[in-house]
Formats: C-alpha cells, structure tokens, sequence
C-alpha cells in the first residue's frame, strides 16, 4: 500500500490498528502503531532515549520472556522469538527504530511501547510473519506480566546503574589515581598557600593536589551509595504499585536475571507504591553527580589558575600543551581540557535541577517526569564519565611543577609573619608586613634589619617547610 508523501517523495507505508483506530507505519519499520501516534503527538526536539535505557528495556523484555515461560506463561516458541528479537535490542541492532522523543508522556508508556513493538515485530518476523501482524503481541507478549509504570522506572534504575559500574566509577578511579599520584610526586615542593585569593602561609603542592584526590576518593563512595539507592527497583507493581496481571515469583525472578547480566544488584521494591509513586532515588543519585560536579569544577578551576601565565600569572604548575589556544596571538596555549571540565559540570548541575524538579511531579500513584529525568540523569553520568577520564588522561596525568617559581613566590609572600606572631605578638608581625608591603622588602629581611629575633631563631620560624606541618609556637594562625 502507498500512502502520498511530499511532492518529491512517496513512502511505501502498511496499515496497523490499535484501540484509537487505524494509522499507516513504514512498511519497514519495526516499530508499531503506537510509536507512529507518537511520533506524531510529540515534534519536540531531536532529544532521543540514550542507548543505555534501550539496553535496559531490551533486558526486561529479554528477561521477561524467559520468566515468563518458565512460569507458564508463554509458549515457548514465542518465548523463544521474543528473547532473540529482546536481544538484538539489546545488543544494539535497532537503535535506530526508537524515534520518540524525550518529551512524550510523563510515564514514558510511549517508549515502552516502542520497545513492545519493535521485539513484537522482529519476533514475528524470526517466526516467519510478516510486520505488523501481531503473530507475537507488544501487549498480550512482550509486555506480559508488565506496565509501563513500573518498566520504565525500572529501566531508568537499570541503564544508570549500569553506566555508573562500567563507565563512571572506572573513571573517577583513574581521576583519583592521577590526582593521588601528583600529590606524591609533589610533596616535596613548597609553595605559598591562597586564602581570598590573597597570600596566605605556605603549603606543599603536594598537600594541594592531596586535597583534590580525596574529593574525588569522596566522590566515589558518594557515587556508590548512590547505586545503592538504585538498587531497588519498581518491576512487579504494574499500573500503580498493587502488582496486578503479574505473577508474584515474576520480579524477583526477572531482577536475578538482569542482575547477573549486568554485574549490578537490582531487587524488588519494599513498597511498590513509594517506587511508582515518586522517585526520591532518582534525586538522590542525581544529587550524588552534582556533588561530584561541584568537587570537579572546584578542582578544574584551580588547576587552570596553578597554571595560569606562563609569565604574567601564577604560573606554579606546568599544564600540558593540547592545541593553539588563539586564532590571532601566536604562541598562545590555553588550558582546554580544564575548561571543558567546567562546561561539563555546569551541564551536570543544570541537570541536576530538572531531575529535582522532576522528582516533585509525583501525583497520587505515578510520577509523570520519567523521560526527562531519565535522560537528565544518563547524560549526567556518561558526561562525568568522559570529563574525568580526559581529565586524567590530558591533563592531570601530564602536569610538571615549576619548583623555582614557587620557591620565588613564598619568599615574596607577607604571610611569613604569620610564623613570627606567637613570639613577637600578631600586632608587632602586622606592623613588619606592612612595612614589608610598602617598602617593597621582603618579611625576612625586615625583620632582621629590625633584630626582632636572633638570625638562628629568625631562620628557623621562617623556614617555610616547617610552616607546612603541625606545631610551631602556639598562636593565632590567622584567617
């Protein structure tokens, strides 16, 4: 049957029909009826479900079939043709048969049936009927046991989680790894330390990029908790949490699958109307990633400034040098790796805001923001995972310390005299860094000019090493 297009084009199209009524399809499209209504009722953007969550659908589907059979429930030649079609999604196959957009039906019931649909008609298809024929049900089959309103959330749950095992965690592993092994590498320099953006009394760089490494050791086990809250998910609730039209022994059943499958743990819901009704874990872990992004802009930020030069600026770390900085000053090289960490944290944090926003669209028993949040929170979690890894790679990793600009700035620094304070008082040190300050000098230097101490006592208390660790004369350390 053909079915008049534009003028310069004529789409050969079948007819299908659901329960609103008849609708033409692709002829070659694997997806359904009511994928084609929505593809019609939501022209919203170019914004696709990621291919994280249409893995996890191909894997409740896939699973779904086995249980299903093995509870009675579905003959197992179909069983066996849904499992093929379910793993063909899963695998990637037909990615390019999910054309819904993100912003659809707050329950994402239309990407459930996407999915229904697309391992309806392959399965048929593998059992030699022909697209759009039903052979194999979307409803009556593939979602057997099944609603959208518990799958997708479920789907959500497993496509993050998963995401988070194979690619986030690696990364920030790596991120930490690098950071950590700066911060040896660097323990035994010196520099001045910042507080206000002003000189403050010294620190060991080493000490700095320690800093950075155990915000991202603090991240990690943020991330881990979060999956945690992952964990349990809403299968087995069906249409609002009372698990009608499915078997009781089916979710458990089902999550043990998925869960040796993808190396995650996923388990049934203590309450089904809390897991359909809201998603406070959602939130929860999307929280978790923003908290990471604010640790890694934190730390970007400062590695451009540390940086920052390579004459006229701080210029206490070199960074690597990744690519012409400038289309008009030749020469110029700018920290870009830094920066697009940045970018990706705002994004993160961006992203944060509509989750949470989300997570407050939970009316009576369902929440209506699940594709959005869906897609929020995945984007979210594969941006971390590639920042952190780049970050390490083509930055971190390569960083060199300019030793003598640092040593140069500490002898410089006012806030030596924050080591003088607890022997000759705080308002006798202010008054040497004042004259210090004004007379272009140096704390040392006025400071002997003026016998405040003996040279051998003077020496020692100025020793900026010492200044680095614990003890010293008791005193007000400043702020």
């Amino acid at each position: 049957m053909k079915n008049s297009g534009s003028a310069e084009q004529t789409k050969v199209t079948r007819i299908e029909r659901d329960t609103m009524g008849e609708l033409a399809v692709p002829a070659e499209a694997y997806y359904g009826v009511q994928t084609a209504r929505a593809i019609e009722n939501f022209p919203i953007s170019s914004l696709r479900m990621p291919r994280s969550m249409i893995r996890a659908m191909g894997l409740i589907k896939r699973a779904a079939a086995t249980v299903n059979h093995s509870l009675g429930l579905l003959d197992k030649k179909i069983a066996d043709a849904v499992y093929q079609a379910a793993t063909e999604v899963v695998e990637g196959k037909w990615d390019g048969e999910f054309p819904v957009d993100i912003f659809q039906t707050g329950s994402g019931t239309s990407t459930n049936m996407n999915t229904n649909e697309v391992i309806s008609n392959r399965a048929t298809e593998l059992l030699g009927g022909a697209r759009g024929s039903k052979l194999v049900h979307p409803n009556d089959h593939v979602n057997l046991g099944q609603s959208s309103n518990d799958v997708i959330p479920t789907a959500i749950h497993i496509a993050a989680s998963e995401t988070i095992h194979q690619h986030l965690l690696p990364a920030l592993s790596r991120l930490h790894k690098a950071l950590d092994g700066k911060a040896k590498e660097f323990d035994r320099i010196v520099k001045i330390g910042r507080t206000h953006l002003q000189d403050a009394t010294p620190v060991r760089l080493g000490q700095e990029f320690g800093g950075y490494a155990r915000q991202i050791e603090l991240g990690i086990e943020r991330v881990k908790r979060a999956q945690d809250a992952l964990a349990e998910v809403a299968l087995g609730g069906t249409a609002v949490g009372t698990g009608l039209n499915c078997h009781p022994e089916f979710p458990a059943k089902v999550l043990a699958i998925i869960s040796k499958e993808t190396g995650c743990t996923f388990r049934e819901a203590v309450n089904h109307f809390e897991a359909q009704s809201a998603q406070d874990s959602l939130v929860e872990a999307s929280g978790a990633l923003r908290t990471v992004a604010v640790s890694l802009m934190k730390i970007a930020n400062d590695i451009r400034w540390l940086g920052s030069g390579p004459r006229c600026g701080l210029g206490e770390i070199f960074l690597p040098e990744t690519q012409p900085g400038s289309s008009i000053m030749p020469g110029k090289v700018n920290p870009v790796i830094a920066e697009s960490v940045t970018m990706v944290c705002a994004q993160v944090i961006g992203n944060d805001v509509t989750i949470t926003v989300g997570g407050q669209a939970a009316n009576f028993e369902l929440i209506v923001m699940l594709p959005v949040m869906a897609y929020n929170l995945l984007q979210s979690i594969e941006l971390l995972a590639a920042a952190s890894h780049n970050f390490a790679a083509k930055c971190i990793e390569g960083i060199r310390a300019n030793e003598e600009r640092c040593r140069n700035l500490i002898e410089q620094s006012l806030a030596l005299c924050t080591a003088l304070a607890p022997e000759i008082g705080y308002e006798a040190a202010a008054k040497l860094a004042k004259e210090a300050y004004q007379s272009g000098r140096t704390v040392r230097e006025v400071a002997m000019e003026r016998g405040v101490l003996p040279a051998t006592r003077l020496s020692e208390l100025l020793d900026p090493w010492r200044m680095t660790e614990p003890g010293g004369p008791v005193g007000s350390a400043g702020g």
